[in-house]
């Protein structure tokens, strides 16, 4: 890994430095009991992932989790809060911002090919996960919203058996009806060829208000210095539709355990997207959750409340895993 240089992303100075407040980073992430690494991962092709870490200070690690966040978002925020709590159960947690977003190479918010988005994040997750250290460990990819839908296309980018199994937390595999991008829009700029590509300049559906049920919590989410706030460019959306339809259509490749969780209440991405692939996947281990009355933000934006019944479900589901499948022989 190469040593920390960030890009030049200012924070909002009248905000506090971190989703939890004011305390230093070491001493909140000691209080919760785990250990946090930040560093850059240059991939073969050049480009650099900013990248984090999240380890149990105590006790034997039982597996490593690969985490992917969502559109706009990154791993320094609250997405940080998910891979804190896996690692309070006692795994190894990675995540890289995706390729375009936080601190990370790349245009923002720009994914015009969701592709090379995902072998860039998987390319960090395979060093890792091939290490020395963790190559007999069992390991998961994790995956929220629109990073469920890069998680799916990197397990279809790898080895059969590299990974142990797959957890999908409101997962993008279907576009609600009203959150789809305009074909008339997606024409018009195409006639471009390929020069509006980048441009943001797609109708902005305030994703970010529709995703949070609690109040409270969504002012922290919309005080992240790295969250992307402009209009959607028009090939990530080109791109997004595109995906959607071509991992409908290969949902039958899946062939390893998974536990996909949805919200009934979630109008950002459908909760269509978790049942078919419950139905259509050909896992013989798979779990659907369904949560009535939850929006799409389950972990970060719901009420403690329902935040814990998720986990709950998540934790039981993993640990039932590692039991059940072990760790691989040498």
């Amino acid at each position: 890994m190469s040593s920390e240089t960030s890009p030049n992303i200012t924070p909002a100075t009248s905000q506090p430095p971190y989703f939890w407040g004011d305390i230093p980073e070491e001493e909140y992430y000691t209080s919760q009991g785990v250990r946090n690494t930040k560093s850059y991962f240059e991939t073969p092709n050049g480009n650099k992932l900013f990248t984090q870490s999240f380890v149990p200070l105590d006790g034997e690690i039982k597996g490593t989790v690969f985490m992917s966040h969502g559109y706009g978002s990154d791993t320094s925020w609250m997405f940080q809060k998910i891979c804190i709590n896996f690692s309070t159960w006692g795994y190894a947690v990675f995540a890289a911002d995706l390729y375009g977003h936080g601190r990370s190479d790349g245009i923002r918010c720009y994914m015009g090919d969701m592709e090379k988005v995902a072998a860039t994040s998987l390319a960090f997750f395979k060093h890792v996960r091939l290490s020395e250290q963790y190559k007999n460990l069992p390991a998961f990819l994790f995956g929220e919203s629109m990073g469920g839908l890069v998680t799916l296309l990197m397990y279809f980018q790898s080895e059969p058996d590299l990974w142990t199994g797959l957890i999908f937390s409101a997962p993008l595999f279907v576009i609600p009806e009203d959150m789809k991008p305009s074909k008339a829009h997606l024409f018009a700029y195409g006639l471009l060829f390929g020069l509006a590509d980048t441009w943001a300049a797609m109708p902005d559906n305030k994703m970010v208000g529709k995703a949070i049920r609690d109040p409270e919590k969504l002012k922290i989410i919309a005080a992240n210095p790295n969250r992307y706030s402009g209009k959607p460019r028009v090939g990530t959306m080109r791109e997004v539709s595109s995906k959607t339809q071509y991992v409908q259509e290969n949902f039958g490749r899946v062939t390893i355990p998974f536990l996909a969780v949805h919200g009934t209440a979630d109008v950002v991405t459908c909760p269509t997207s978790s049942k078919l692939i419950y139905e259509k996947a050909s896992s013989a281990d798979k779990t659907l959750k369904i949560y009535e009355g939850m929006c799409h933000s389950l972990i970060q934006g719901e009420p403690d409340e329902n935040a814990e019944i998720v986990l709950k479900d998540m934790r039981e589901w993993i640990d039932e895993r590692v039991n059940r499948y072990g760790a691989k022989t040498a």
